[in-house]
């Protein structure tokens, strides 16, 4: 019984969304110095892409290593950047290679297919993809683990109100460009969102319970740009 409820304990590490807001909160206060004129800051500004880079990393290690097609994409960005800010290489050089993040995307749906797969209880694990258009997926497992969810100028969602979680905290991985994913729960469960943003939203919908215990049911990581991810009942 001990170990069942340490591991549906809520893992107390910062989010992904909580550090990159610290960032840009960072961000402004550098740049309110510099136009003030109370602080040099052009030398912090040139290393400012490595902080970029370490917050998508820590969102790939914080998923698991199952939320891996955005922070990736950032990743790049973000090293990218810095090269040309160091003068390693000139932006030209780098433009040629923007195909590498179709091949990303692309990467991240056929991994989403293989997990589906692995899994040989019905409905315990669930893909969906919207690509221009809409993608609507319910499962009535008693034992659900898990799904990967991608929306790309579409919606996806995925309906749990009549699921259940044998083994939690279920994983629920969702990426979402220029769409929106939504994640209808039970009433009674408790979520953690963890999901990184880029001029997008992700939030937990629900009204807050009087009581809300340490013990988590699912987890949703993922990566919303110019979107919304949210979980509602």
């Amino acid at each position: 019984m001990a170990t069942e409820t340490q591991s549906r304990k809520i893992d107390r590490r910062p989010t992904s969304q909580t550090i990159f807001g610290a960032l840009v909160v960072l961000l402004g206060v550098v740049l309110l110095l510099d136009t003030t004129g109370l602080l040099e800051t052009d030398y912090l500004l040139t290393y400012l892409p490595s902080l970029f880079l370490v917050v998508a990393l820590y969102a790939v290690v914080a998923s698991g290593f199952r939320n891996l097609a955005g922070p990736l994409v950032i990743a790049l960005l973000a090293g990218g950047s810095q090269l040309v800010a160091l003068g390693v290489v000139q932006f030209a050089d780098l433009a040629p290679l923007w195909p590498v993040f179709i091949i990303l995307f692309g990467l991240s749906v056929v991994l989403a297919r293989y997990r589906a797969r692995v899994h040989t209880v019905p409905d315990q694990y669930v893909s969906a993809v919207a690509l221009f258009g809409g993608s609507e997926k319910r499962t009535t497992s008693k034992s659900f683990a898990g799904a990967d969810l991608t929306a790309f100028f579409g919606g996806a969602e995925l309906d749990l109100r009549d699921a259940a979680v044998a083994d939690p905290p279920a994983q629920v991985s969702a990426t979402a460009l220029f769409g929106g994913v939504d994640v209808v729960v039970p009433r009674d469960w408790n979520v953690r969102v963890d999901v990184l943003p880029v001029f997008g939203a992700a939030e937990d919908d629900r009204p807050r319970r009087d009581e809300e215990g340490d013990e988590v049911d699912l987890v949703v990581t993922g990566f919303v740009a110019f979107g919304g991810i949210s979980v509602t009942d």
